[in-house]
């Protein structure tokens, strides 16, 4: 699929006169099936099953190979409906629910779920199916396992794919890979995985001998192929699902010195440097770049120090090179990867470092004087780099946690930083800071609800990260029997949350989370954070002794964070930094892990609020921050409004901007009742209010603040307009309108906080064809109500961001929108 330039709308905002005011879960899907025909096809497709196991077992045997007792079974639904999933278990009987995927989107979705069935239990489902098709439960009246018989589409045979939970372009084919096996372990089965690992040797499958368990699941890393896996199923009666093995950390830090040079030299070899004027500054301990991966993108000249007795090196031993660990991340991102890597890697940007914490021998900064310290390392790099784009990445937090979401001096000194001038307006990434206590981590994951992001991450202007994470295998022998805290796709220990904030008052943080790496629990219950398979792997302060090193938690997390937002930066060097930030949380997504571990329904708005405070919208996606596809387009427009002006010597709101977007309306009514998904997002940075502590309010906070709203289903563009100028006026008694939140994910209730909004709305083609129609529109600020100040009149910025996304393949809607605004921009796919 063509990949395209996100579509940048160049004045098409109508600026109408604006009278302000404050804008103050179903069941099953169950298709409806003929009783009779529906129930005599499921019974003989599962007489076939048996059949055609019993035919596999007599051809086996004939030339004796082993099979196994039990048999593996997938169930499907029909397209666009649930499957009643809780009902193919039955936990007493030995049948065991094993995975449950999704394939398509929308109306194409369809659920797939793997079951096991034991010897014995072959007529387990024929009973279900029999009854439907001839009894009536007489509590309901209706057919006995209705739901469950109803929702089953298909009933097959279960094969390599059935099992393999990762997309399906990641099974092995000839060559023998890393995989994970996920086995089925019961309480009082001690021996099946001593039994399992027999049963490998046996099969010439090699095989790590560490192994990591969860309840009910114990995993081990296998090198295999498609033919070993397929034995596996054929033999083994324990199995769950199959996944790709995990590259960790591990391998590169355990290399020799020596041998690690080699790895840094053949990357070196492979870098393709581009200039793009695009910068992370990095504010933190100061930056070793005599290390081989960061002199080419960090000169001597771009090493800077807040003062000049620190000196700009990283020498701050109890902080382990925290800056030049930082720097890895921000100039490479996934370190791993570009090693593990063959082909050119291609950097379009380079690194600034800027020293903020003294060395440890010299007087500590005093904590009211870190707002300080930080506008003058901003300072230091925006006079050393006056004409380049610069993304500032800062790990550094405060050890109080007092604020709970309220501004203090430091996180007010940042938005003031990010807001200043127009030109000079920043991308700014702060760490949520860091869950640090062995008490803490014992109560892992409510703890992190408990936790509060730290000071300065609340700032309104800034990006504050979390942290996840997918690094939960150990591969290190000496490691046996320790067990990651989180799984794969949870919450990291690490992370601090905005859970226990006022809700409905202060801004979602964190926005965003990126790999913060995990914790180990010893056999004796002791905690482990610095095992290799657990960290995130980056260059070393020291390269005398080694080339690489570890780092985790939410610093790590933000150096990503900064290096993805540079990507942006180097592809739209013409984005305001307000568009950098909205893109990054616009591609944003939860992982259904994270959603599972927190009991997460997003059909309820209360849980979907839930999650905003746990990890933010989600993990960034690259690919829809930096393109557009033919199946999703994004639009873009970069605006001023005046938000407020005075009327007979009263200061009333001025302006609204009205869109109407080029839609693909036809296209969209001809896919009927596809589900189609629109999300919005509003970027605007405010300027904080007068002062250093004590805001109480956020009305006192912010200098303005900035609504959006789409047009309902076949509203006219006239009536949603008097629509809007109802709700403008309604807003200051914070009346919300119901037509507005009910079809949103999150709701104007929710997502009305700081300064960034986003929201996702997934409808039918039908509905969505006519809502083409966006406002934005001012509420109140400290603009308006502190004339003294002498800012009622000032201009502000924003950035909206609006998707249009169809499931893939279905339609091509770039081509009659791009043809009706502008000649197309290709990117060359094959960039690294």
């Amino acid at each position: 699929m063509a990949r395209h330039k996100h579509i940048f709308l160049n004045d098409l905002k109508e600026s109408l006169p604006y009278t302000s005011a404050q804008q103050g879960g179903g069941g099953d899907n169950i298709p409806r099936r003929n009783r009779r025909n529906h129930g005599n096809y499921l019974i003989r497709r599962l007489n076939e099953i048996w059949e055609e196991v019993e035919g596999k077992r007599e051809s086996r045997e004939a030339i004796s190979l082993n099979s196994k007792d039990g048999i593996y079974l997938e169930f499907k639904s029909k397209a666009g409906f649930d499957l009643v999933t809780k009902s193919l278990e039955d936990i007493r009987q030995g049948v065991r629910l094993l995975n449950i995927r999704r394939i398509g989107e929308g109306e194409n979705e369809v659920t797939i779920a793997t079951v096991y069935v034991p010897k014995g239990k072959e007529q387990h489902f024929l009973k279900k199916i029999r009854a439907f098709a001839t009894e009536i439960d007489s509590r309901s009246n209706k057919p006995k396992n209705q739901k469950l018989v109803n929702s089953i589409e298909e009933i097959s045979l279960a094969v390599l794919e059935s099992l393999w939970t990762d997309p399906t372009n990641l099974i092995p084919s000839t060559e023998k890979v890393w995989c994970e096996v996920w086995l089925r372990i019961d309480e009082e089965d001690s021996a099946s995985l001593t039994d399992f690992k027999t049963q490998l040797t046996n099969l010439g499958i090699e095989h790590k001998t560490s192994f990591l368990s969860f309840p009910e699941r114990q995993i081990l890393l296998l090198k295999s192929n498609r033919a070993d896996l397929t034995e596996l199923i054929e033999q083994n009666n324990n199995l769950a699902e199959f996944r790709i093995g995990q590259d960790t950390a591990r391998f590169w830090v355990a290399e020799s010195n020596k041998d690690q040079v080699g790895w840094v030299e053949d990357l070196v070899a492979r870098l393709n440097i581009v200039d793009t004027g695009t910068h992370v500054c990095v504010l933190d301990t100061g930056v070793n770049n005599g290390h081989s991966l960061l002199s080419p993108i960090l000169i001597d000249q771009d090493c800077l120090t807040v003062n000049p007795i620190w000196g700009v090196n990283d020498h701050v031993p109890t902080r382990g090179g925290h800056g030049t660990l930082m720097a890895g991340l921000a100039g490479y991102g996934n370190l791993e990867a570009c090693l593990a890597s063959s082909g050119n890697i291609e950097i379009t940007h380079k690194l600034c470092s800027v020293k903020i914490l003294p060395p440890d021998h010299l007087p500590q900064t005093d904590p009211e004087l870190w707002g300080d310290i930080t506008q003058q390392g901003v300072s230091q790099a925006e006079i050393r780099l006056p004409e380049a784009k610069l993304v500032f990445c800062m790990a550094v937090t405060s050890s109080i946690d007092v604020d709970r979401g309220r501004p203090s001096s430091w996180s007010g000194a940042i938005d003031k930083i990010v807001f200043s001038d127009n030109e000079k307006r920043k991308v700014f990434f702060v760490s949520g800071g860091n869950i640090t206590e062995q008490s803490d981590w014992n109560d892992y994951p409510n703890s992190n609800i408990r936790c509060s992001i730290l000071n300065p991450a609340q700032s309104w202007n800034s990006i504050a990260v979390g942290a996840y994470t997918d690094k939960a295998v150990v591969t290190d022998p000496s490691f046996a029997g320790h067990i990651p805290l989180a799984r794969v796709g949870e919450l990291s220990p690490f992370s601090s949350t905005s859970s226990s904030w006022e809700k409905s008052k202060w801004p979602i943080k964190p926005e965003i989370v990126f790999e913060g790496g995990n914790i180990l629990r010893a056999p004796d219950g002791s905690l482990n954070e610095g095992q290799e398979d657990m960290g995130i792997l980056s260059t070393s302060k020291n390269t005398i002794t080694r080339q690489f090193d570890l780092i985790n938690a939410t610093s790590a997390a933000t150096a990503q964070a900064s290096w993805f937002a540079a990507k942006i930066l180097s592809q739209y060097p013409n984005a305001w930094p307000e568009t950098v930030r909205g893109l990054i949380i616009h591609s944003a997504n939860w992982k259904d892990e994270m959603l599972t571990q927190f009991n997460i329904d997003l059909k309820k708005k209360s849980d979907v609020k839930k999650i905003l405070r746990i990890s933010g919208y989600g993990i960034p996606d690259l690919e829809k921050a930096l393109y557009t596809t033919e199946s999703k387009l994004t639009f873009v427009a970069q605006e001023s409004i005046q938000p407020f002006t005075k009327r007979d010597g009263r200061c009333v709101t001025n302006h609204m901007h009205f869109y109407d977007l080029p839609w693909p309306k036809e296209d969209l009514l001809a896919l009927g009742e596809t589900k189609v998904k629109v999300r919005i997002t509003l970027s605007y940075f405010i300027e904080p209010g007068p002062g250093e502590i004590g805001w109480k309010d956020k009305y006192r906070y912010q200098s303005f603040a900035l609504r959006f709203d789409m047009n309902s289903t076949n509203e006219t563009e006239d009536i949603f307009k008097k629509r809007i100028n109802r709700a403008v006026r309604e807003e200051e008694e914070e009346i919300e309108s119901e037509s507005d939140s009910n079809r949103w994910l999150i709701g104007a209730q929710g997502r009305n906080l700081g300064s960034l909004h986003s929201d996702v709305w997934e409808g039918t083609a039908a509905d969505i064809a006519t809502c083409n129609l966006i406002a934005v529109y001012p509420v109140i600020g400290w603009w308006r109500q502190r004339t003294n100040l002498g800012k009622w009149d000032s201009n502000a910025r924003y950035s909206l961001i609006v998707s249009l996304e169809t499931p893939p393949e279905v339609i091509d809607i770039y081509a009659p929108i791009i043809a009706k605004i502008q000649t197309p921009i290709t990117i060359n796919t094959n960039n690294s």
